[in-house]
C-alpha cells in the first residue's frame, strides 16, 4: 500500500507539473493575471489548493464530526437540519413605545427573537435628563431610564416565549435586573427567561468606548451576574463575548478571534477566582462575531474559533461538561462594509455575509439593512434584511447538510492558519499578564489600528475595490425617506421620567440606593441589590451614579 508521504510527494509533483506547464503558460499571456491575491485580512491566497495544504492525518482531531469535540464542524449534531438559527433583527430607537411597535412588527414578519439596541446615554449609565445626554436621547437605540420604560418596551410581548438579546455592557447588570422585574410583572418566573446580555466590558476598553467603571469593579459586576444567573436565571446567557466591535474597528479575522477568545479567558479566570466552578457557568457563555465580506475566510474564522475555544476550555481550564467546551455564537453582518453610495449594493453585501455566517454554523444572526450607512433603518429596509435570512434558510439549499464546506482544501487550510495566528495573539496577551493588563499597555488597540490603517490605505489606492465607492460610481440624487429621530423624543422622554420620579416613593428609592452603596463597598453579590432598586423605579442614572461614587470611573489612555 502506498504510504501517505509517497502520496503527498506524488501530489506535489503533479502540482508542480500543472504549475509549470499549464498555469505559468496561461498567466504569461497577460501580466495582470500574475498579480498577488489576498484575503480581507491580508493573508496571501495561493492560486490553487490541494490535499497537501491540509494535514489529512489529523482529520479526527482537527475536523471531526458535528456535535463532538473539537466542534470544528458545529456544536449541534444536526445543525440546521434540526433547527434553523435564530433570526434576530437588532432594533430600538426613540421611545420605548416606538420600539415596542417595531418589535411587534418584526415578530409578525417571522422574526424568532428580539435584539435590543439602547441609546448612548443608556449605554453609559446616564438618564435622559442628564446634561450629558442632551442631543443623544433615542438616537442610536431606545431610551431606557426606569422600569416604566421597560414595561412599555415589552408590552404584549410574552417573555416566557421570546428570546431577547440586549446589547448592553457597562450597565448590563441594571438592564438584566429591569428585564427580570418586567417578567415578574408579567407573571413570568426567572427560570423561564431566555436570552443574552452582551456584558462584555473588555472589548469596550479595546474598541468601542461605552465603559463606565475601571476594569476591576467592572469584572466584579460581570462575575456577580455569572453567579446570580447560574442560580436564579439558568437559561440566560450571561455574556456575549464580542469580536464584532473589534472587527468593526478594523481588526483582521485572526485578531478578531484571538482578542475575543483572550477576553473570554479573562472572564473565565475571573469567575474561577470568584469561587465559581468552571462547569457551573461556562455552558452559558456565548460569543458574538462579525460577518465580513470575504466569504470563505469568514467561514474558516468561525470554524477556527470553535476549535480553539474547545481546546482552551479542555486543556487550560479542565472543563468536563461538553457544554463548557462549545463555542456558541451570534453573528451580525458587518456594518463597516456598508456604503452610503448606491445603498442597494448593501443588500448584496449582506447576502454574502449571511451566507458566510450560515456556512460557518452560527446560532443566531442579525442582518444589517441597506440604509444603515445613512440612518437608522426604515421598516422596508429591515424587512428586506430579514427576508435575506429567510431566503438563505428556505431556498438556497445550504442548510440541507452540516458544514457543507468541510474538506475544501482552501477552507481547511485557512481554518488552520487563522487558528494558529489567533493562538499566537493569545500567547502574546498571556505574556503581558492577560487581556485586562494588555489593554492597559495598548497592545490590542495598537494592533487593530495598524490593520485598519493598512485596509484604508488599500482602499484609497484602489488596490482593494469597494463597488460604488472607489470604482463603478454613478451620479446619485440626495437620499430621501430616511428614518430621523426628532428632538421631541428627548423632550417627551424627559417629561415622562419626571412623571415617574414624581409618582414613586423617594424614601424607598433612597433606601435601596443606600443598600446598594453599602454592598458595593463590601464584597457582596450586587445583583439582588440592583433588582431591589429597579423594582422601586430607581433609574439607570441613579444606580450608575451610586456605583460611580464607590468604584470611580475609567479614564482612557490614548495610545499612538
Amino acid at each position: 500500500m502506498e504510504s501517505l508521504s509517497d502520496l503527498r510527494k506524488k501530489i506535489q509533483e503533479a502540482y508542480n507539473t500543472w504549475d509549470e506547464k499549464v498555469y505559468q503558460k496561461s498567466t504569461a499571456k497577460a501580466p495582470e493575471w500574475k498579480k498577488e491575491f489576498s484575503t480581507v485580512s491580508f493573508n496571501p491566497v495561493k492560486p490553487l489548493y490541494t490535499s497537501n495544504d491540509v494535514n489529512g492525518e489529523d482529520y479526527q482531531e482537527k475536523i471531526g464530526f458535528p456535535g463532538m469535540y473539537p466542534y470544528t464542524r458545529g456544536v449541534q449534531p444536526t445543525m440546521y437540519r434540526g433547527r434553523l438559527w435564530t433570526m434576530r433583527q437588532y432594533a430600538g430607537f426613540g421611545t420605548a413605545k416606538e420600539s415596542n411597535e417595531r418589535y411587534r412588527y418584526l415578530l409578525g414578519q417571522g422574526q424568532m427573537g428580539l435584539s435590543v439596541a439602547f441609546d448612548l446615554p443608556t449605554q453609559i449609565g446616564y438618564d435622559s435628563d442628564d446634561p450629558l445626554a442632551y442631543g443623544e436621547v433615542g438616537k442610536v437605540g431606545v431610551a431606557v431610564d426606569t422600569l416604566a420604560d421597560m414595561e412599555i418596551l415589552f408590552n404584549q410581548i410574552p417573555l416566557d416565549k421570546v428570546s431577547t438579546s440586549m446589547t448592553i455592557n457597562a450597565p448590563a447588570s441594571v438592564l438584566l435586573a429591569l428585564y427580570i422585574a418586567v417578567a415578574e410583572k408579567q407573571g413570568v418566573s426567572r427560570e423561564k427567561l431566555s436570552g443574552t446580555i452582551q456584558n462584555d466590558i473588555l472589548k469596550e476598553y479595546i474598541a468601542r468606548g461605552t465603559y463606565i467603571f475601571p476594569t476591576k469593579p467592572s469584572m466584579r459586576l460581570i462575575t456577580n451576574i455569572f453567579e446570580f444567573c447560574s442560580k436564579e436565571v439558568p437559561k440566560w446567557n450571561t455574556i456575549s463575548i464580542s469580536g464584532y466591535h473589534i472587527r468593526e474597528a478594523g481588526s483582521t479575522a485572526a485578531q478578531e478571534v484571538g482578542f475575543t477568545l483572550a477576553d473570554g479567558i479573562a472572564y473565565v479566570d475571573a469567575a474561577i477566582k470568584a469561587g465559581l466552578d468552571v462547569d457551573q457557568f461556562a455552558g452559558r457563555l456565548s460569543f458574538f462575531f462579525n460577518a465580513h465580506n470575504d466569504l470563505l475566510e469568514e467561514v474558516a474564522k468561525y470554524r477556527a474559533a470553535r476549535r480553539l475555544w474547545a481546546k482552551i476550555m479542555k486543556e487550560r481550564f479542565s472543563a468536563k461538561d461538553a457544554k463548557s467546551l462549545m463555542l456558541r455564537f451570534h453573528t451580525q453582518t458587518a456594518g463597516s462594509t456598508l456604503t452610503a453610495q448606491q445603498v442597494d449594493n448593501n443588500i448584496v453585501r449582506v447576502t454574502v455575509q449571511t451566507l458566510a455566517a450560515v456556512l460557518g454554523g452560527t446560532q443566531s444572526l442579525h442582518t444589517n439593512s441597506r440604509d444603515e450607512a445613512l440612518a437608522l433603518p426604515t421598516e422596508d429596509a429591515v424587512r428586506i434584511a430579514l427576508r435575506t435570512q429567510q431566503i438563505v434558510a428556505h431556498e438556497s439549499g445550504v442548510v440541507n447538510t452540516i458544514d457543507p464546506l468541510a474538506g475544501s482544501y482552501y477552507v481547511e487550510s485557512m481554518t488552520d492558519q487563522i487558528e494558529s495566528e489567533a493562538a499566537e495573539y493569545i500567547a502574546k496577551i498571556d505574556s503581558l499578564g492577560g487581556a485586562a493588563a494588555a489593554i492597559e499597555t495598548g497592545y490590542q488597540q495598537s494592533e487593530i489600528q495598524k490593520a485598519a490603517y493598512r485596509y484604508e490605505k488599500e482602499i484609497e489606492a484602489k488596490e482593494r475595490i469597494i463597488v460604488g465607492m472607489n470604482k463603478f460610481q454613478i451620479e446619485e440624487p440626495a437620499p430621501s425617506g430616511l428614518l430621523k429621530i426628532d428632538m421631541k423624543v428627548q423632550e417627551e422622554q424627559v417629561k415622562f421620567l419626571a412623571g415617574i420620579r414624581a409618582g414613586r416613593s423617594a424614601a424607598e428609592v433612597d433606601a435601596k440606593l443606600e443598600a446598594l452603596k453599602n454592598a458595593a463597598a463590601g464584597d457582596a453579590n450586587l445583583m439582588p441589590y440592583i433588582v431591589d432598586a429597579v423594582r422601586v423605579y430607581a433609574s439607570i442614572g441613579e444606580i450608575s451614579n451610586t456605583l460611580r461614587g464607590v468604584f470611580g470611573e475609567y479614564k482612557e489612555t490614548v495610545f499612538i
